[in-house]
């Protein structure tokens, strides 16, 4: 039940943007009502029993190498609210249809090794953006500035509005190293021959050396539950099972923010149809209940070779 007839915000939608934005408001001192269609907060980052008894899964996000490397996630005390991160010793693996596999370490020098005759060629790409993330994560995770560090920004651009398959076929000799490439770059959900694509293959090759890909300790679930605990303890509330179908259905406020796709948008909007992109299906999820062996690797990749 909404408590007010009035909030400074109002936040639809709960996935970590919306419950991120709301602990904005509240940490201003403002008053913020998140609101939830499902019965659980979460969004992306949620998790449910879909297997066997006992066994959790991620419903959809599952290891999270963009929440550590969050400049504005590090100032949050979610520790304190219950998050704990799990490292494995190996960040990913790309495995082959021969029993083999491509593997990125936190070490990029192990790495490079494993990479064998691309090992010289992935150090020459990813360590100039290892080390400058303290430059990068300022202007790609923070607001747009391209001209604080243009010199840095121009030798990341020249490789990051490429085409990943362009990129891959230039930069690597073997099918290998390119299909691991071609994974990370997957996760930018689109044509790997887009141009851009390149960008997140970059980013997150570079972050396995720089902050790790940690997966949360009992699911992703609980990355939301932690920020959903520190919202409430600013005063901010939440509230589920509260689907809105259009802004006449919700509170007064003075802002109104949301954490939906595009579609979920319109609709609110009442538009009938949403003739913008579509999503490219990148991502096949498939849920397994593990017994008995705890995975080293943080993340397995797929990716078709050509």
């Amino acid at each position: 039940m909404i408590r007010r007839s009035e909030y400074d915000g109002v936040v639809v939608g709960s996935g970590p943007n919306g419950l991120a934005a709301a602990i904005v408001l509240a940490r201003a001192g403002r008053s913020v009502i998140v609101l939830e269609a499902r019965d659980e907060i979460g969004g992306g980052t949620r998790s449910d029993a879909l297997t066997l008894p006992g066994f959790l899964h991620d419903v959809c996000s599952a290891v999270h190498p963009m929440a550590v490397a969050s400049p504005f996630l590090r100032t949050l005390p979610l520790d304190q609210h219950g998050l704990e991160w799990i490292y494995p010793r190996y960040a990913l693996a790309h495995p082959f249809d021969d029993g083999t596999a491509a593997v990125l370490e936190n070490s990029i020098e192990n790495s490079c090794r494993s990479l064998g005759a691309d090992g010289n060629s992935y150090r020459q790409l990813i360590a100039p953006l290892v080390a400058n993330w303290h430059v990068l994560e300022e202007c790609i995770l923070g607001p747009l500035n391209l001209f604080s560090h243009p010199l840095i920004m121009a030798r990341f651009g020249i490789h990051a509005m490429q085409p990943a398959s362009y990129l891959a076929k230039s930069t690597f000799k073997s099918e290998s190293t390119r299909a691991l490439f071609a994974g990370l770059a997957a996760h930018s959900i689109m044509p790997l021959e887009a141009w851009g694509t390149s960008a997140i293959g970059l980013i997150l090759a570079t972050q396995t050396h720089v902050r790790g890909w940690p997966i949360a300790k009992g699911g992703s679930q609980r990355i939301a539950n932690a920020l959903a605990s520190y919202l409430r303890s600013l005063g901010g509330e939440i509230l589920t099972n509260v689907r809105i179908r259009s802004y006449d259905e919700l509170p007064l406020s003075k802002i109104v923010l949301c954490d939906l796709t595009p579609r979920g948008l319109m609709q609110i909007q009442r538009l009938r149809s949403y003739r913008g992109p579509r999503p490219h299906p990148g991502f096949l999820p498939y849920e397994l209940a593990w017994q008995n062996h705890a995975s080293r690797y943080a993340t397995s990749t797929l990716s078709r070779q050509r």
